[in-house]
Formats: C-alpha cells, structure tokens, sequence
C-alpha cells in the first residue's frame, strides 16, 4: 500500500465485481460500468479501495476470491456482509420502497418501515466500520448514492476526521417532499455529516439547500454558480451539482464495430418498418413505460398515416423482481403491449416489438444504430445515460432525441433534444411524429449538437470536475487546514483532457 501519497476509498452497494456460480466454483470478474472505466485510472495511481456489498454472502469462498483478485487487480476490492434478510429490509426495504420514490418525486410508491430504517442505519454503519478497518491516514473517502447517506454519520462517531465526499445518483427532492420522510432530520444532518456533497443538477442541489434550511434554520448558505457553501457549526461544506456522463470514446469505437453492424442489419430485417423507435429501460415505474406506450397508441390514432411505417422497439431489463410493485409493473406492460399490438398490427408489421430480458453491450449498440429515434421519456430521472449512449452511437449522426424534460440529461441535452412532458400524452405523440418527419438536415444538425456535448463533458471530465471541487473545498475550508492533509497529489487528480484530449480525430 502506498503510504507517501493519499489513496482513494470509494464506497458504493455494490463491489465493481461479479460473483457467479455454484456453491465451491465460483468466480469472480470485473465490471464493466461506466463508473469503473473512469475510477479505473484514478484508483491504479493512488492504489485505492473499493468498498462495497458483493452481491452475495459473505462466505469463506467469497473472502478468498476477493483475496486473490486483490493479488492482480488494479486496485483493492473490500466486501461488506450483508445476510438474506438484511438486504430484504435495508436494500429492498428502506433504500427501494421509501428513498428511491420519495426522491424520484412518486410519495404513492412510498412504505416508510421503522423496522426497514432500523436495518438501514445498520448497515450504513457496517459500512463505516469496514472503512475504518482499511482506511489510512489521509485518505479520500469519496461514498456513493442514496443506499449509504448515513456513512459519515457513523464515521464522524468513529473519530474518523479524514475529508468525506458524497455523490447522490438519483434526483433529490423538493423541501415539501423531504418533509414526509419520518426521517428527514437523520437523513439532512447525515449529509451534512459529509465536506463534499455532490447532485446531478442544479434543480437537485437547489432542493436540497432549500431542504436543508427549512429543517435547519440555523444554517448559513452562500451561493456561487456551480457550487454552493453551507456553513454549519465550526464546517463549511461545499455543495455542488455534476452530471455524469459515459465514455465517448468507448461508445463511439464500439458503434462502429462490424458485429454492431450485423446486428443492426439483423434488426432491420426482422422488424419491417421505415422507421424503428427505440426504447430502452431498467423495469422500473419511474422510467414512465406505461405512459410512453399510451403515447405511441395516441400518435397511431392522431396520425393514422405512421400505422405500417414506425415501431417501436422497447427493450425492459428485469430488475427488482422480488417487489411486488416490480411485478405488477411488468403485468400491466404485457397486458398494454398485447392489447395495442392487437388493435394496430397488420400482416407482417406491429407498433411495438418488447423485449424483457438483458442483452449483450454488442447487441445493444445494434439497437442503437438501427434505430433512428430514441424515445427516453422518464417521469424523473437523475440523469438517464441511455440518451447520452445513445447520441455516442449514432455514428451516422441521423438519429433523433425524444427526451422528458424530467430527465436530469435534458439540462444538457435540451438543445438537440425534442423535450417533452412525459404526463403529455399529447406532446409526446406531436413529437414522435414531428421525429418520423424531420428532414435529414435536421437531424443531422440536432445529432452533430448532442455528440459534441456529451464527447465534450464525458464521464472522464465527470470525475475531474469531482476531484476538483474538493480541492477547491481544501483550499477554502479553514477546517480543512486544521487537519493532517493539505493538498490533493498530482497523481490523484488526473482531468479528462489528459486522458482524452477534446481535439483528439476520429468522431
């Protein structure tokens, strides 16, 4: 371990590994997300940890798989236990019936358990434990989304005065909101807990101020542009907004790949309509499914002509089977495929092609090629990165942006973007219909904007603009001089243009 310059710790639910197979023959690989190819550089330099729920028990096998691939990998994998029935109340009770709806602005999906909350704290609490255990003097520690906003609480108890950083994935939301949550205070004065605390938008960092103050009176708030600072007791914490992004470089390589091609042309030749619509979504009630549908049967009443000539192709990732809303979800979008399909379909030709299962990363960017719309329409979304893949893709620069207003992207992407109000059934019919008519000039202009804004700000830029504000929260933090770290090392901070220079050929 290194010990002249400061490492990162990142803490997430989940390890940045997968663990499959029967009971003594397991394996364990690495993951391929968007979060790991941008920490991936960043962690090798400063020789960080990772701390996180392996996705199974905790076994002897498991600690051993972990042992070994800490001996080859590029940074240290650290697993947190968590037992069948704590993951029932802490992960699919209080993180995913009462956080996830409440901050995705859906208070009718919410079930606030004590039970649940009791388990939550504990387990967050867990996971401070298994920080202190590896943690080192001077070491950033830089937690990870809704799942884990109690850390630093219980770290702060722990005597661990190392500089702390929190990212929140999700939206979070407005004041009167927050309100319903019998746990408000916990959860506010937990984040506060943190020096660096991270949103996808300005909206999501503005509801939290305004949160935050509203509970806490007390507070002193100063804002800037991008950031803001609350003064809090003897603290000053730093508050700012930084959408995430994917890896340009990778989607747009890929994309031009000859299997991408082929699957491409195989979903041309299966689906026969001039123009495909595409789809794409984790099984979840926020990402608005149910509504998207009814809006592509409106566009078929109002616009009789498109009958023949668009589908849709909706691709729906399981996820959360054990909840029973989840369930009943998936229920109500068979019934709606069918009975749309039924009414619409002619010889040879359906509205909507649905899939639900997962797919390869190959066969997906095929999706995105052979479909020259995207319809992401979420009723709220952090930032939704499906639009931003999809942009990345589109090699051809021919493909149209229907996106909901309340997707964190559409403060980004709004300007090549056709925005529309989910709840609109409406609008969102005029604009699929105004997407199958936009002339190739159009498009091409949209395309060429949307390209540029997420080759420009990519996830790359994403962890460089992170690592950046909490440097500049040292520099100005009198706090922060008073403890035994001054400065971020330059191995530590490395920016997206070095990485991937914005001039660089080939897009």
């Amino acid at each position: 371990m290194k010990h002249g310059n400061r490492r990162l710790l990142v803490v997430s639910n989940r390890l940045p590994v997968s663990i499959s197979g029967e009971e003594g023959e397991k394996q364990v690989k690495p993951g391929a997300g968007g979060l790991v190819t941008a920490m991936n550089p960043i962690m090798k330099s400063s020789e960080g940890v990772w701390i996180g729920w392996p996705g199974c028990e905790l076994s002897d096998e498991v600690k051993q798989l972990l042992s070994d691939y800490n001996l080859d990998g590029d940074f240290q994998v650290e697993g947190v236990k968590v037992t069948p029935e704590e993951e029932r109340r802490y992960y699919r009770g209080f993180s995913n019936e009462a956080l996830w709806p409440l901050f995705h602005d859906l208070l009718g999906h919410c079930n606030f358990e004590f039970d649940d909350w009791k388990v939550y704290s504990k387990i967050n609490r867990r996971f401070a434990k298994k920080i202190v255990e590896v943690t080192q003097s001077g070491d950033f520690i830089w937690v990870h989304d809704y799942q884990l906003i109690m850390v630093a609480h219980y770290l702060r108890q722990m005597n661990i005065h190392q500089p702390l950083a929190f990212f929140l994935h999700t939206p979070f939301p407005s004041p009167d909101l927050i309100r319903r949550l019998p746990w408000k205070n916990e959860i506010i004065r937990g984040l506060l807990e943190y020096d660096l605390i991270g949103f996808q938008t300005y909206r999501d960092r503005r509801n939290f101020l305004r949160g935050a103050k509203e509970l806490m009176p007390e507070l002193q708030i100063r804002s800037r542009a991008r950031y803001s600072d609350i003064r809090f007791g003897m603290r000053t914490i730093k508050v700012g907004h930084f959408p995430i992004s994917i890896d340009f470089r990778e989607f747009n390589q890929h994309a031009r790949t000859r299997d991408v091609a082929v699957e491409a042309r195989k979903l041309d030749d299966m689906c026969h309509a001039e123009s495909l619509m595409l789809g794409v979504d984790r099984l979840d009630y926020t990402k608005g499914i149910p509504d998207r549908l009814l809006a592509i049967e409106r566009a078929l009443e109002k616009y009789p002509e498109l009958i023949g000539k668009i589908s849709l192709l909706q691709l729906v990732v399981p996820s959360r089977s054990k909840l029973s809303s989840y369930r009943n979800l998936k229920a109500d979008l068979d019934s709606m495929v069918g009975r749309i399909n039924g009414r619409f379909s002619k010889f040879g030709w359906q509205p909507i092609q649905y899939m639900y299962r997962a797919v390869s990363r190959t066969e997906l960017l095929g999706f995105y090629r052979a479909c020259d719309i995207a319809l992401i329409t979420p009723l709220r979304d952090g930032m939704n990165l499906v639009c931003k893949e999809y942009c990345a893709s589109s090699t051809d620069r021919n493909g149209v942006l229907i996106l909901s207003e309340f997707a964190g992207a559409a403060d980004q992407m709004g300007k090549g973007a056709i925005l529309v109000n989910p709840y609109n059934r409406e609008e969102t019919a005029d604009a699929i219909c105004d997407a199958f008519y936009m002339d190739s000039r159009e498009r091409r202009r949209r395309m060429k904007t949307l390209r540029a804004e997420v080759k420009r700000n990519d996830i790359f830029r994403w962890v460089d603009w992170f690592l950046t504000a909490f440097k500049s929260w040292q520099d100005e933090s009198p706090m922060a001089s008073a403890r035994p770290y001054d400065t971020l090392p330059r191995n530590v901070r490395i920016s997206a243009q070095e990485l991937y220079p914005l001039n660089r050929k080939g897009d």
